[in-house]
């Protein structure tokens, strides 16, 4: 029973204008000991996330009053916590833009409940993980490392405040984003594929679609790189993944 009670310490969102939907979602998720709260509707939504904070968003594209790409950029303007995009639409459009206004991640309707929930468990392992973790060792003995940073080149993280540094400028990143930037960081001029990164960092091993790590890879070159054709930092191996140079 104690297990159960802790398990109800994480709160999700769910947001979406269809009552079938939010059952089924509240149904399973609450199984899984979960605290769920609804909206549906995108202002109330962005006013519920404001005011409660959840620990994870569920959010329908789709939504009355407020659709959920504005609703999801509104969030992430002050909130930085994982949005799972939930969309009817499989075109590649709808994808893009959710993740570049700051989605963590999406899954098509219809969905498979097992799959939906794996999902849930990794974003939120993810954000335990991110926040319990000080120290990363890098593999390369030229790289400096001060108590809770990782200096390779130009770059410069530091895992406490969870701060990017590019030529001593601050660099924004959400959150997923940062953790892209720092497993690569890690192990710099080791080329990492997008298989890995997608286990490694969004946590699935069965689930997920490549194409979130190179969104996600591409909106990080945007904000780092001089020339995002000619990135100096986050480098793509073709074919293979990428890597961080140390140059």
């Amino acid at each position: 029973m104690e297990e159960e009670i802790g398990k109800t310490s994480k709160t999700i969102l769910i947001v979406d204008d269809e009552p079938p939907i939010r059952d089924i979602l509240i149904h399973n998720l609450e199984r899984e000991g979960y605290r769920l709260i609804e909206a549906a509707d995108g202002i109330t939504a962005v006013n519920m996330a404001l005011e409660q904070k959840p620990d994870l968003i569920l959010l329908d594209i789709m939504l009355p009053k407020l659709d959920g790409l504005s609703v999801c950029k509104r969030i992430k303007n002050s909130l930085n916590i994982p949005i799972i995009m939930l969309t009817a639409k499989d075109g590649e459009i709808d994808k893009i833009l959710g993740l570049e206004l700051g989605a963590d991640d999406y899954i098509t309707k219809p969905f498979s409940v097992r799959e939906l929930v794996a999902r849930v468990k990794a974003n939120l392992r993810k954000i335990d993980v991110s926040s319990g973790e000080k120290i990363v060792e890098t593999s390369n003995a030229d790289n400096k490392k001060k108590d809770s940073k990782i200096i390779v080149g130009e770059l410069e993280l530091d895992l406490d405040k969870f701060e990017v540094k590019v030529r001593g400028e601050i660099i924004d990143l959400t959150l997923r984003e940062f953790e892209v930037l720092k497993f690569l960081a890690s192990q710099p001029e080791q080329v990492v594929t997008r298989e890995t990164l997608l286990e490694k960092v969004w946590g699935y091993e069965y689930f997920g679609d490549i194409r979130t790590v190179d969104v996600t890879v591409r909106r990080i070159r945007e904000k780092i790189e001089k020339d995002t054709s000619m990135p100096k930092i986050l480098i793509t191996k073709r074919g293979v993944g990428y890597y961080i140079s140390d140059r």
